[in-house]
């Protein structure tokens, strides 16, 4: 419980609190659900791992489910009962963090019991469901291609290319941290995603800018600033800055890429920036970041739904000035 304190305490916002507050309701309904009998030991366990594996990060995409919903019903307050039900399904979101396969199980299986308990009279319960199989098999598929790609001991930068990567971003990033968090304030707003078909394309492209924003923040950032070291290049990472390397580069660029990347020697590390350096990567991403932020902002202005067209923006505009 004190975890769940400090999360509210360190915020300024009643959403904050009320989400910290609703954590606590779910995590002991987990604890005293009668489906299973734990016995204390378990109980203490399931209550630590809970803990460890949801709590601690900014909690960004469930909150954002509160604030789309907010603004897709166009009031600055929600009623109690709408706020008990936004924050429970932006607690769904938070709590597929995994640390380990039976962890994850049980937190994977509690999310339905969650959706179940709560949600079950409702006329989009079904389609809550489908939401997050959905995303989940999405996510779980991004994961499978990344480690595939990435693997340990098969080091090889061939398999490296745009098309990889963004494929990678989509499906790993894309639909679990933008799309699902305004798809759920979609369904609780009593709307059918069938219709917003061109908003779900909409998010997966900002879920796309995100990343290669991220990869260019990892080796271009301020430590201080984006809260990390960058090690994209220490761990062989299909980042957005080596495969616009290897779409450069000539053979003799690419051979020193071969030799360095994904090697912790300071020295390999310098390499390869000062390969980005020559091909002037830096200039690269920013005319990425303009030519994406254009037409996202043209396709956003495009939607009908004003509301719709606020909550985009609002997405967007939070995730361009990360590195201003």
């Amino acid at each position: 419980m004190a975890t769940a304190v400090a999360v509210a305490n360190g915020s300024s916002g009643d959403t904050k609190v009320a989400f910290a507050e609703i954590y606590n309701k779910l995590k002991q309904e987990m604890l005293e659900d009668p489906a299973f009998e734990f016995t204390d030991e378990s109980l203490q366990w399931i209550d630590r791992m809970v803990d460890y594996n949801v709590l601690g990060g900014k909690c960004n995409r469930g909150l954002s489910v509160i604030d789309s919903y907010k603004i897709l019903k166009g009031v600055d307050v929600l009623s109690k009962e709408e706020t008990f039900l936004a924050c429970t399904l932006g607690w769904c979101i938070e709590w597929v963090g995994l640390i380990a396969v039976n962890d994850g199980i049980i937190l994977r299986n509690h999310i339905s019991r969650i959706l179940q308990r709560h949600f079950k009279g409702k006329p989009y319960y079904v389609d809550l469901i489908d939401l997050f199989n959905e995303v989940e098999f999405k996510t779980a598929s991004g994961q499978l291609l990344d480690l595939i790609t990435t693997h340990e001991g098969e080091k090889d930068l061939s398999k490296y290319n745009l098309t990889v990567h963004r494929r990678i971003v989509q499906y790993k990033t894309s639909y679990y941290s933008f799309y699902l968090p305004v798809a759920c304030a979609l369904l609780l707003s009593g709307e059918n995603l069938d219709n917003f078909g061109d908003v779900k394309n909409i998010l997966v492209e900002m879920g796309t800018y995100f990343q290669v924003q991220d990869d260019y923040l990892d080796c271009y950032g301020d430590p201080e600033f984006i809260g990390k070291i960058g090690t994209d290049i220490e761990d062989y990472k299909c980042s957005w800055l080596v495969v616009q390397a290897l779409e450069r580069a000539d053979e003799n660029q690419k051979s020193i890429l071969f030799e360095n990347y994904g090697k912790s020697d300071p020295k390999s590390v310098a390499k390869v920036k000062d390969l980005y350096k020559e091909l002037n990567l830096e200039a690269v991403f920013h005319e990425y970041e303009r030519e994406s932020y254009n037409k996202l902002i043209a396709d956003i202005e495009a939607q009908p739904n004003k509301a719709v067209q606020t909550v985009l923006k609002s997405f967007l505009h939070k995730i361009y000035k990360r590195d201003k």
